[in-house]
């Protein structure tokens, strides 16, 4: 519908209808309005899989829904660094949606991991907002090609589930928006998802659902946003306040309660009527788009999506561990199967993104099909899945099959991790990492599978000769194991975040998640591998890692131009090549390191990353483009993205902490930062200004004497400037000083 039509629609509209519009019918749709024909659409949670239910079920998740095909969740998702694969996903999700009349998909999130506890993390890509970026817009884009609507999650600063509706985030401003702001900021920018998300919390001081520097000056206005928000279900808190900040659509409905309270404020004069009518406009531009886009009698093909979920699934488990190759499994081996998680896998977190699957692959059986007639398989389950403790009985046992075989593989998992809760520590369930002790004790080969929805602590690392997380990978994910653990598929997955040695470790661990209903976000921009790659802390596993049946060597590396001004592009090519015997992905990553800042910057950063794929002995020239943004930080004074001038490092690595090759450019930035000055700036300051460097060139020498200038400087060099006015001997009085002001503020 054109947007002439839409306004002369609400022309039509009764105070009340526009201010009904503005809120839910019930838990999932929009209202209709029968008189004007305006159409309800539906929406549905599932950023990994589709969570349709009924007006009359919950929306946290506690109920069945209709089946769908549970993909492998964004934490998952995020290790497959793959574009085209992630867009995979949001294509056949799209066409779930539209073969179920859903018209807005409630996702993705792309929320920053700031601690590995935040019980949501699983739905979360990654710790590094470029990484997230890319993949999310990879996401929203192909959900949106397929005529369905996406909302991108949660609007901003959730990182946490403990007080989560209470909470307030206090957030520097260059923090907020070079860590957790970037990636709703590139997503909106590059792919336009017809709504945004705004979260429960607080945000330094005012609720998201009525931040107007948020939701209207920067996502409206900034980053021309052309959709609506809606809210977190039960975020909103003052209805009038937050609609006038830009929150359009309310849900789940009040019941009528808040839709009256818009009309009461519009009569009263607190809310004009144009803001109103903007609001439903935006409404309605989406409700029509959804209408027009959608396709009556659609239908998806649940083998081909089951199919899709099990090649995602292998393209996104890391291989973290592999001593003495003892993956993949030989043919003709005895394998002990343990862990009650082989029969009844761990392949979701739970909350609202929980999906009813349209079947699951049990890990087991999936490995007998993959084992053929020569492998025999035994089983024990070694632990009980409702309990965290030890259960002797069940560990004799698995220690008894264990010790018949060649080799142990061992189920095991993080505790669960769900919506609503955050997690209090970092350890697999006692139970289970028994039972991993137990078996090591009379086998020396021993394979661990690790299902998890972040980092876990592994102080049983060193006992094992193979780990391989497959994170929550999906209702296929016990078919991708055993692709993976037999070798019909090659391990290509590579870390989204960073696993610490131990919880202590954690930047955020002193301030998270904080006390009562606040949280300071005191570590600042060390957030991930920025934290421990600058505070040379050693992980567990660094961010980008992971293992593969191959070997790649990187060599050649070139980069165009060796001196570039802030605003051209710069290529970046480096030679890869498949060095092993196996077909194999790789994932090229790019980080850069500004040499000499005059601000706090990480010791690197991700830029850019490819994945390919190499047959043995396969070579291929990758190239990456860098801009601007590659090499600036977020000036507060400026309100703008700068780039000092200066020599840059662009890092090539396999991993954060595996640099392959390296190169210095020369960035020359034209920017200059109009610095005020006052009374008591620092003289330091001065010479970094060339108007202030030039008055001290003059200045000093006047009033040294028979002291040796240089000397001088170094006595003054912290010294605010008033302080002429005690150490000049009368040389310089106030009217003196405020000419020298003048100038330095180019005011004369």
């Amino acid at each position: 519908m054109l947007s002439k039509e839409i306004k002369e629609l609400i022309a039509k509209m009764t105070l009340e209808e526009k201010a009904g519009l503005c809120s839910g019918k019930g838990a999932w749709h929009t209202k209709a309005i029968t008189r004007l024909g305006i159409p309800s659409i539906m929406m549905a949670d599932g950023p990994h899989g589709l969570r349709k239910q009924s007006e009359e079920e919950d929306h946290l998740g506690n109920d069945h829904s209709r089946p769908a095909t549970c993909f492998p969740t964004a934490a998952t998702l995020a290790c497959s660094w793959d574009r085209e694969l992630v867009a995979k996903i949001g294509a056949a999700l799209g066409k779930e949606c539209q073969a179920e009349g859903i018209s807005i998909l409630l996702g993705p999130g792309v929320n920053i991991k700031r601690s590995p506890l935040c019980g949501r993390n699983f739905e979360y890509y990654a710790e590094d907002p470029y990484l997230t970026a890319e993949l999310a817009t990879s996401y929203v884009r192909a959900v949106q090609e397929e005529g369905v609507g996406t909302s991108l999650k949660h609007f901003a600063a959730n990182n946490q589930e403990h007080r989560r509706m209470s909470v307030d985030a206090q957030v520097d401003e260059r923090t907020l928006r070079e860590i957790y702001l970037a990636a709703f900021e590139q997503v909106v920018k590059k792919a336009q998802p017809w709504t945004v998300m705004c979260a429960y919390n607080k945000l330094n001081g005012e609720y998201c659902a009525e931040h107007t520097p948020l939701l209207t000056d920067l996502l409206k206005k900034e980053w021309g946003h052309e959709g609506f928000v809606v809210s977190d279900w039960g975020a909103v808190n003052d209805r009038v306040k937050g609609l006038t900040a830009g929150l359009e659509l309310e849900m789940p409905s009040s019941s009528g309660i808040n839709d009256q309270k818009l009309v009461e404020a519009v009569k009263k004069g607190e809310l004009a009527e144009g803001v109103l009518d903007q609001a439903v406009e935006r409404i309605l531009r989406v409700i029509y788009k959804a209408v027009e886009h959608r396709k009556e009698g659609a239908t998806f093909d649940q083998q081909a999506h089951h199919r899709l979920a099990r090649e995602v699934a292998r393209e996104c488990m890391v291989l973290l561990k592999n001593d003495d190759q003892i993956l993949p499994l030989k043919s003709g081996e005895t394998i002990a199967v343990l862990g009650a998680l082989a029969k009844n896998p761990q392949f979701q977190g739970g909350g609202s993104s929980r999906v009813n699957p349209t079947k699951v692959d049990q890990p087991y059986t999936e490995l007998e099909k993959a084992a053929g007639n020569q492998t025999k398989l035994l089983y024990a389950a070694g632990y009980c899945l409702d309990q965290d403790e030890r259960a002797e009985d069940l560990l004799t046992a698995a220690q008894r099959v264990a010790a018949q075989a060649q080799v142990a593989v061992v189920f095991v998992g993080s505790t669960p991790e769900t919506e609503g809760e955050d997690r209090s520590h970092l350890r697999i369930p006692d139970g289970q990492r028994a039972l991993i002790e137990a078996v090591t004790e009379v086998q020396p080969n021993v394979v661990v599978v690790l299902s998890n929805g972040s980092p876990v602590e592994m102080p049983w690392l060193g006992k094992v000769k193979g780990v391989l997380a497959s994170y929550l990978g999906g209702q296929a994910a016990g078919g991708a194991i055993a692709d993976l653990l037999f070798g019909a598929a090659n391990p290509c997955g590579k870390l989204a975040e960073t696993f610490p040695q131990e919880l202590a470790h954690n930047p955020s661990y002193l301030n998270f998640p904080g006390e009562g209903d606040r949280v300071d976000y005191r570590e600042g921009l060390f957030v991930g591998y920025r934290y421990y790659d600058t505070k040379k802390i050693k992980p567990l596993f660094p961010f980008g890692y992971g293992l593969s049946y191959t070997t790649y060597a990187y060599t050649g590396m070139t980069v165009e131009h060796k001196e570039i001004s802030a605003d051209q592009t710069v290529t970046v090519t480096v030679r890869v090549k498949n060095t092993g015997s196996r077909a194999g992905k790789e994932i090229i990553q790019i980080y850069i390191k500004d040499q000499k800042s005059s601000v706090i910057r990480p010791e690197k950063e991700l830029k850019a990353f490819a994945k390919v794929a190499l047959a043995p002995g396969e070579e291929q020239a990758v190239t990456f483009t860098l801009d601007k943004r590659a090499f600036a930080y977020f000036s507060v004074e400026s309100k703008d993205w700068w780039v000092e001038s200066g020599e840059f490092v662009i890092m090539v690595g396999s991993s954060a902490q595996e640099i392959r090759l390296i190169e210095t450019i020369r960035v020359n930035s034209e920017q200059t930062m109009e610095k005020k000055f006052n009374r008591n700036s620092i003289f330091q300051d001065l010479l970094a200004d060339p108007v202030g460097a030039a008055l001290i060139a003059d200045l000093i020498p006047q009033i040294a004497g028979n002291v040796d200038p240089a000397r001088i400087m170094k006595q003054i060099e912290y010294m605010p400037l008033r302080a002429l006015l005690s150490f000049s001997q009368g040389k310089v009085d106030e009217a003196m000083l405020a000419k020298i002001l003048a100038k330095l503020n180019r005011e004369t």
